[in-house]
């Protein structure tokens, strides 16, 4: 079910009282190739662009769904998202999480009230699949693949089309695809002469392979700090929404991701966790090109002991 304009639309108007309008602002770096700017997603109550889509998902659910909670699955950020909005609405949420989530995102959940399952990273995926998890009776909300979820997220995209009306390019981390195929559907029907990229890391690069071999591939997932982006695969469904939408797929290096953590702090003072900088990671190398290049810096939960470590600085 194609995600339209007017459902983004709706969705604003949805999630109002829920999401910020984030800010844009210009990146501190003169001698990049580009004259960089940041949707500062990190700025939302749960750190993270993922309260967009959630909330818009929940609020298109019936009274009797609601009674019987939610169940998500996530690495850490649709989960606050998902998390925050059941605690909005007094209702019971399950959240099933990777082994290699880091525990700054696991331990957010918990605080939120969300009860969460731990599980290999096979069988996590298969979650996303199954779009449910054994034992647990609760309505399931995808984390990308959901029309209602890429239709709030979307709304980032109408934001950067009003705020940055010459916008040349828009570099959006790649996770599932539900955050790439939201904005691209606002900016190609707003700005329809704008590049719109998808960014992902070396390490976890499906949709890179995928796109050029015309069909979901798999390749070698490797975890690392990058936790809020990459797979083995890409849906079926997220890969043809994204051969219509995008202009393909920018991929960087852990050092180049980190080298932007770092700068993002020195020069803008942000806090971005690795997937909110590698759009940042790509910009500076000159893959999005030249002119006005938003890069949207999807979240900042990332682990003080890992921040530490990539600043090269010790954490007491």
């Amino acid at each position: 079910m194609p995600v339209t304009l007017t459902a983004i639309e709706d969705a604003r108007r949805r999630i109002a009282g829920s999401a910020l309008r984030t800010p844009l602002v210009r990146l501190n770096c003169s001698d990049a190739a580009a004259e960089i700017y940041l949707k500062l997603e990190n700025l939302q109550p749960i750190g993270s662009f993922k309260i967009r889509g959630a909330a818009n998902a929940m609020a298109r659910l019936s009274a009797e769904q609601l009674r019987q909670g939610v169940l998500t699955a996530s690495a850490g950020n649709m989960a606050q998202g998902v998390a925050w909005q059941a605690r909005e609405l007094g209702i019971p949420c399950t959240v099933v999480a990777p082994d290699s989530a880091p525990a700054v995102k696991v331990e957010a959940v918990q605080r939120l009230g969300g009860h969460v399952i731990k599980v290999p990273f096979e069988r996590w995926w298969q979650t996303f699949q199954e779009r449910a998890y054994p034992g647990v009776d609760a309505v399931f909300i995808h984390a990308f693949d959901d029309p209602d979820v890429m239709a709030g997220n979307g709304t980032i995209g109408m934001e950067i089309a009003e705020d940055l009306p010459e916008v040349d390019a828009v570099v959006i981390p790649w996770g599932g695809g539900g955050l790439t195929c939201g904005i691209a559907t606002a900016v190609r029907a707003l700005r329809p002469g704008c590049r719109v990229y998808a960014a992902e890391v070396s390490t976890a690069a499906p949709l890179r392979a995928s796109l050029a071999a015309g069909c979901p591939m798999v390749v070698d997932h490797q975890p690392s700090f990058v936790d809020g982006i990459g797979s083995k695969t890409v849906f079926p469904q997220m890969l043809a929404r994204a051969q219509t939408l995008i202009d393909g797929s920018l991929v960087v290096g852990l050092a180049e991701v980190a080298a932007a953590v770092r700068l993002l702090a020195e020069r803008n003072h942000i806090i971005a966790e690795g997937a909110g900088a590698c759009p940042v990671a790509c910009a500076l190398a000159g893959q999005a090109g030249r002119g006005k290049v938003v890069c949207v810096v999807s979240g900042g939960n990332i682990d003080l002991k890992t921040l530490c470590q990539i600043s090269g600085q010790a954490c007491a």
